[in-house]
């Protein structure tokens, strides 16, 4: 394993993370996820990432690293309430993070994480609980996660902030054009995560797969239409040029992440020991500045497409009558959303409000939240210009 330094920290490039837990992907079982954390820690791996919106991943992660939580970095996240809301006040910050300390079974955490904005609390009431915690001995550091580029901004100019947590991968670089020059130019280090595309950089997926029905890829956009098309391709060629290599397709994926300027750590997702495996293999080689050319004309060339056949995508989904299937209608605009911030036809701050009104029905998509979805499908056709 190697490992990058910030800010005095030897952290290694490659990191576990434990959304697993949270049964985004499915099923997993807790005590062979924990042995999976046993076996990253003797291979090096000293960066574990969680968060209290996980499940009941910060016990678990707390309990298997407690033989050795002196020798690691434990990241988690506050921010996101039971109800899904967004709560980043002093005083939820504090209690919440008590409630973390308790869980992981420790008396400090490394790497406190705001994990999503909460427009309703100024930047500097959120810094100033923080930097109470840092004071008091409770965190050593605190980054920020999810957050739009502006309040990213904020963070950066007012505070001691450490890192930036942000997707990352093959298939999701928009990160690349802003944020991380951002993070550069103040000295933050940067935390991809999702850095094998939630799978499908694995280059095991062809077709798309019958997942779980709790499987948030059921409804990811990475997993639909046009994107995932991209996403396929994409996952061939990692694959082409790990051959060259005597690599996976996943460990390229991965080297290619950590071969963008600031990343510090790229976080992976594994549930079992012979993933966590391979996936240690994107680290300790390098991919050559040929080789990072000729991906960059390749990824040119699919977003060239890419957004072409998004725009057309949107506009259909917008215009034309939802699917009868509420599950269906339900993912489409699942999808118009994240596209349309993607290809810049409107921000993320416009669109939040009437996502979080999409995003709870999404347990409970029967016949009765048509005229709901409708009513969604109409409000985003005012805040979306496709034209």
């Amino acid at each position: 394993m190697e490992y990058r330094k910030h800010q005095g920290w030897a952290i290694s490039e490659i990191g576990i993370g434990c959304y697993a837990l949270s049964g985004a992907y499915g099923t997993k079982d807790p005590q062979e996820f924990a042995r999976m954390l046993g076996r990253a820690h003797e291979l090096g791996v000293n960066f574990f990432d969680t968060a209290d919106a996980y499940g009941d991943a910060e016990g678990v992660l707390g309990k298997a690293i407690k033989p050795f939580r002196h020798e690691v970095y434990v990241a988690t996240k506050v921010g996101v309430q039971e109800n899904a809301s967004f709560d980043l006040s002093p005083a939820y910050v504090k209690a919440a993070c008590e409630q973390s300390l308790q869980r992981l079974q420790t008396d400090y955490v490394d790497l406190y994480q705001v994990h999503f904005d909460d427009p309703t609390t100024p930047v500097a009431e959120t810094v100033g609980a923080l930097e109470e915690l840092a004071s008091a001995g409770k965190i050593r550091r605190y980054g920020v996660g999810h957050l739009p580029p502006e309040r990213v901004k904020t963070y950066l100019t007012t505070s001691r902030v450490f890192s930036v947590l942000t997707e990352l991968s093959a298939v999701a670089r928009a990160a690349c054009k802003e944020l991380l020059p951002l993070c550069q130019a103040h000295g933050v280090g940067v935390i991809g995560f999702s850095v094998a595309g939630r799978g499908i950089l694995t280059g095991k997926i062809k077709q798309r797969p019958a997942f779980e029905a709790s499987d948030i890829r059921n409804v990811d956009p990475l997993f639909q239409r046009e994107r995932f098309q991209s996403a396929v391709r994409v996952a061939e060629k990692l694959g082409e040029l790990g051959r060259r290599h005597a690599k996976t397709p996943v460990q390229a994926a991965i080297a290619w992440v950590l071969s963008q300027p600031g990343v510090v750590c790229a976080l992976t997702g594994p549930s079992t020991i012979p993933h966590l495996e391979e996936n240690l293999g994107g680290s300790g080689w390098t991919l050559s500045p040929q080789d990072l050319g000729d991906l960059d004309v390749f990824f040119e060339q699919e977003d060239a497409w890419l957004m072409k056949k998004d725009r057309a995508s949107v506009e259909r989904i917008l215009s034309e009558p939802l699917p009868p299937d509420p599950s269906q209608a339900f993912t489409d605009l699942v999808y118009v959303f994240e596209t349309a911030i993607l290809l810049s036809l409107t921000t993320e701050e416009q669109v939040m409000p009437t996502f979080m009104r999409l995003y709870g029905m999404r347990d409970s998509l029967d016949e009765n939240v048509a005229p709901k979805l409708k009513e969604i499908q109409c409000q985003l056709g005012e805040l979306i210009e496709v034209g």
